[in-house]
């Protein structure tokens, strides 16, 4: 199963260089997901690649951070602001990442609006 998530450009810009190790979530998915989809943020606002999911860390923000902010490419403050209130922080490790040619919209993929955090993708 796919999913297609929201991540600000800075942070696709890392993803594709390599040197983004793992994305960072307040809430998982339910499902088992093999593949993550892209959706670059404004000003962007287009779907440009995709990304296996290699494993999933679960901890508490303060050890994600501790464990793995120097390949997360987000300062202390930006982290601790991001999961404040958290008890649970997630950590998405990224597998083989895939950039698209040609960067597609959203509707190209029958969606009308980008979600907030994540969608299944079928």
């Amino acid at each position: 199963m796919k999913i297609l998530m929201s991540i600000k450009p800075e942070y696709v810009e890392k993803i594709f260089s390599g040197e983004k190790k793992y994305e960072l979530r307040r809430k998982i998915f339910i499902h088992r997901v093999k593949s993550i989809i892209i959706y670059s943020t404004y000003p962007v606002m287009k779907v440009v690649g995709e990304f296996e999911v290699k494993n999933i860390k679960i901890d508490s923000p303060s050890n994600i951070f501790n464990t793995y902010h120097n390949v997360i490419c987000i300062d202390k403050e930006k982290f601790f602001k991001y999961f404040s209130n958290a008890t649970k922080a997630y950590a998405i490790e990224i597998g083989q990442v895939f950039k698209y040619e040609e960067p597609k919209t959203l509707m190209s993929l029958g969606i009308k609006k980008a979600p907030q955090s994540y969608m299944y993708i079928r």
